[in-house]
């Protein structure tokens, strides 16, 4: 039998380590206030104690815990399960980044094959949105049930309907027939800045409900664990563990500003960093799945990345924010518009673009068929494009529509090139219509090699100027001068901008 993951054993000495350590926390504590207690009188440093709340702040959260608690459910999922115990051994201790499922599979005492899948079981946390019974909790607590519980908090149990589930934002809508429900009062995730005060509300560990209390850390997290993409986090530092999945992060005025969905941790417990979806972005894929069931999104039909440094500075940008178009889809939205490869997007319908999650996250909630307004950056001028965005599906890539189409020499670069020639681009895995120049070698101490370049890219531009021959190379460099380069090249069909530092940077 595979003795090497027993979620119950796991859950069970997950358990134990977290009442050890609040022991030793709680045990640490009082040996400050007995030192402090026994601090002689005569001492005249001693300062008196603050009898007064200090200015903007508070000594007790009851009223914020009161009004938010209610509307904090446990979710009890069970269905078939969809995978082999064996298939669970990726998502062990070992990874940093986990969804806290809590969930206790039964799954012990196994004897030999089995003619029925067995149950599966999770333990999570959920939200309630509306008087009529709608909650909110993350995709990754119900996925694969067919058995949905809800219990609230006065102790009342409701079978819940799975209205929708969103994988690429973690999201989904349950639906209980009920009545004396207590919805939370929506917040604005956008109005949360970093240093906030906020409050977790879940069922970690299968407890009971539980509040804690941190700030937000950060804001547009993203953990490239989702399915899609679509993720801008809250980071925050109050204690989350298994089992507060879909449960609420609320301000200090009770209101939900997040749905808590991951952990990042080296073992199985808090270590102070957790991500929730903001409630924004959990809004708008509520309505949708409320109204019609699944979730639509928008897309441009590009490919982008993000801007560094190097990137700003090769560009004229004071600030490295932004993202830089690799490269348009043939038909799509983008081009259309008028979007080109090396544009950089600095807004979109009047927001700031600050990084390429940003303007992911923008363009998939403007939705299919709305039409937007860009700013781009093009060769050192402002452009404003105006652009009716497609549906976004999953299924598709954004593929270049560039069709740009030698000798061996060793360039200031310090590679090794070719001209591409049909063999080579098939070795490389090049996008169709790729052109430049195949880098054969790379000099481990050169220029290129500290950029990033690698054995196998295709140097296709050089500070936007297009690349086919060693020449081509060779003048775009002298161009350059001592300054930053920016190198556009593909790599097994994916475009990527790269900058190349001067000798002396």
């Amino acid at each position: 039998m595979d003795t090497r993951y027993n979620p119950t054993q796991r859950a069970s000495r997950t358990a134990l380590a977290v009442l050890a350590a609040a022991v030793l926390v709680t045990g640490a504590a009082w040996h400050q206030v007995t030192a402090q207690s026994a601090t002689p009188k005569a001492a005249a440093t001693v300062t008196t104690p603050i009898t007064h709340a200090i200015a903007g702040g508070r000594d007790s959260y009851a009223d914020v815990v009161s009004a938010a608690a209610p509307a904090v459910v446990t979710i009890h999922a069970q269905g078939k399960a969809r995978v082999s115990p064996t298939q669970f051994d990726g998502q062990g201790p070992e990874d940093l980044m986990r969804r806290f499922f809590g969930d206790q599979f039964g799954q012990r005492g196994q004897r030999g094959p089995r003619q029925f899948a067995p149950r599966q079981r999770a333990l999570g946390s959920g939200v309630i949105i509306t008087t009529d019974g709608y909650i909110l909790t993350n995709n990754h607590v119900v996925d694969g049930a067919d058995e949905i519980k809800v219990e609230l908090t006065d102790d009342r149990s409701f079978s819940a309907k799975l209205v929708g589930s969103d994988k690429p934002s973690d999201l989904a809508l349950l639906k209980v027939n009920a009545s004396n429900l207590h919805p939370i009062a929506l917040g604005n995730s956008e109005a949360v800045k970093v240093g906030d005060i906020v409050l977790a509300v879940g069922n970690p560990l299968g407890v009971g409900q539980t509040v804690t209390m941190g700030i937000i850390s950060a804001k547009g997290r993203s953990t490239s664990v989702g399915e899609g993409g679509y993720e801008d986090f809250l980071q925050t530092d109050a204690p989350i563990n298994h089992g507060n999945s879909g449960g609420a992060l609320v301000n200090t005025r009770g209101e939900l500003v997040g749905i808590n969905s991951q952990i990042l941790s080296n073992s199985d417990g808090n270590i102070g960093i957790g991500f929730a979806i903001p409630v924004n972005m959990a809004k708008n894929v509520m309505e949708q799945l409320r109204t019609k069931g699944k979730v639509t999104r928008a897309q441009l039909g590009v490919t982008v990345q993000g801007v560094t440094s190097e990137m700003a500075e090769s560009l004229g940008l004071k600030q490295p924010t932004g993202a830089i178009v690799g490269s348009v889809a043939s038909g799509s939205a983008a081009e259309h518009a008028g979007v080109k490869r090396g544009d950089v997007i600095q807004s979109f319908n009047g927001q700031p673009v600050h990084d390429t999650n940003t303007l992911r996250n923008r363009v998939a909630e403007a939705g299919p068929g709305s039409t937007a307004e860009l700013v781009v950056l093009r060769d050192g001028s402002e452009k404003r494009l105006s652009v009716t965005l497609d549906e976004a599906n999953p299924e598709k890539s954004a593929r270049a529509s560039d069709d740009q189409a030698g000798t061996d020499d060793n360039t200031a670069l310090g590679v090794s090139v070719a001209p591409l020639t049909p063999e080579l681009a098939a070795r490389a895995k090049a996008s169709k219509g790729a052109h430049g120049l195949f880098v054969e070698d790379v000099n481990p101490d050169g220029r290129a090699a500290a950029a990033g370049i690698q054995p196998g890219d295709i140097i296709q531009e050089v500070n936007r100027q297009a690349v086919r021959s060693v020449d081509d190379l060779r003048s775009a460099l002298k161009k350059s001068g001592n300054k930053p380069t920016l190198v556009l090249i593909n790599r097994q069909g994916n475009d990527l901008f790269l900058t190349v530092r001067p000798f002396n940077g």
